[in-house]
C-alpha cells in the first residue's frame, strides 16, 4: 500500500534533459538552483547527480506542484531546500540560504504537466476550468479579472505582442462582447469566432500562452531576473535557460550578448539549443524549447 501511494505521486518528462546536465553541473559538491522546479523533473536529475556535500534549492510560485516536488525529490535525497517564491528573487533566496553565490541556477520557463492537466487553473485550452492561469493563486489578479477589466484595444495589443496573432484585435472585440469570460470555454468561444478553422489550435495555443504571460508578469519577471543574476554565480557557475517563446528567447540572448561584452559571461550555445527528434517524438511539449546556456568568467 504505501509503494503504491508513492507510485502515485504525479511526475513530470522535463525537457532536454541531458543537454542542461551537461551545461550546469560542475562540482558535485556545489550549491544547484532549479528557479521554476515544478514537479522536480529536472531537479531529481540535479540532485541525483550531487554528493552529500552539494545541495539543491528549488525555487516555484506554485505552491500545489512545490508540495508535489517535495515528494518527489525526498525519493532521492534530503539536501535540498524549497522556496514558494519568484525566481527574480534568486538573490534574497541565496542570502537567506546563508550564500553569497551558487555554482548553477536553471529556469525552465514552460509549464509543468500537472498545470496543463488541472482544469481549475485554465492554463490549458482543452478543457473547460475557470479562467485562473495564476502560478501563485493567492495573490494578483486571475486572467477573467484582466480580461473583464481591460479596454479592447490593450487586450488587443498584448494578444498581438505575445502571441504574434494576426486576428488579435477581432478575438479582443470578441472577448469584450461575450456574454461573460470565465471559463475556458469562454475564451475559446471568442477566439472560435474570431480566426478561421485551419490550424486553429495553433491559435487557441498561442492566445492562452499570451494571457498567462499577462496574468503572471512573466516578461518583467525574467528581465528582473536577468538583470542581476551574473552576480548570484561564483567564478565559473553556469546558467541554463530553456524557454518556449520568442520574446522570452530574444530577452535572454541580449542579456548573455551585453554580459559577454562587458567580460562577464562566456556564452556556451552559439545557437539555441533545440530538442532532437527523437525527444519531440515521445515529449510534443519539447518541440519549442530552445536551451541557451553561459558560464560566469569575471
Amino acid at each position: 500500500m504505501i509503494g503504491d501511494r508513492v507510485n502515485s505521486i504525479p511526475e513530470h518528462q522535463p525537457v532536454m534533459v541531458s543537454e542542461v546536465m551537461s551545461h550546469l553541473i560542475t562540482d558535485v559538491n556545489g550549491i544547484y538552483i532549479d528557479g521554476t522546479i515544478g514537479l522536480g523533473g529536472h531537479s531529481k536529475e540535479i540532485l541525483s547527480s550531487l554528493n552529500k556535500k552539494g545541495h539543491l534549492i528549488g525555487i516555484d510560485r506554485d505552491d500545489k506542484t512545490l508540495s508535489i516536488a517535495e515528494k518527489n525529490l525526498a525519493r532521492i535525497s534530503t539536501n535540498f531546500s524549497l522556496y514558494n517564491r519568484s525566481y527574480a528573487d534568486t538573490d534574497l533566496i541565496i542570502k537567506e540560504f546563508g550564500k553569497q553565490a551558487v555554482n548553477g541556477i536553471l529556469l525552465d520557463l514552460g509549464l509543468s504537466s500537472a498545470q496543463l492537466n488541472d482544469q481549475s487553473r485554465g492554463f490549458s485550452f482543452n478543457g473547460d476550468g475557470t479562467l485562473d492561469m495564476r502560478f501563485d493563486q493567492q495573490h494578483g489578479a486571475t486572467a477573467e479579472q484582466i480580461l473583464l477589466s481591460k479596454p479592447e484595444t490593450e487586450i488587443a495589443d498584448f494578444i498581438r505582442l505575445y502571441s504574434e496573432e494576426r486576428y488579435a484585435k477581432k478575438i479582443a472585440y470578441n472577448i469584450k462582447r461575450a456574454e461573460k469570460m470565465a471559463t475556458v470555454d469562454d475564451i475559446r468561444e471568442a477566439i472560435r469566432l474570431s480566426t478561421p478553422p485551419a490550424k486553429r489550435n495553433r491559435t487557441f495555443a498561442r492566445v492562452f500562452q499570451a494571457i498567462r504571460i499577462l496574468v503572471n508578469d512573466e516578461l518583467n519577471q525574467l528581465n528582473i531576473f536577468l538583470d542581476k543574476f551574473i552576480n548570484q554565480l561564483c567564478i565559473g557557475g553556469k546558467i541554463v535557460i530553456i524557454s518556449y517563446h520568442s520574446l522570452e528567447d530574444r530577452l535572454v540572448k541580449l542579456a548573455f550578448k551585453k554580459l559577454k561584452a562587458e567580460g562577464q559571461l562566456l556564452i556556451l550555445t552559439k545557437r539555441p539549443l533545440i530538442a532532437t527528434n527523437d525527444e519531440v517524438t515521445e515529449n510534443s511539449r519539447s518541440k519549442s524549447a530552445k536551451l541557451r546556456a553561459g558560464e560566469r568568467i569575471k
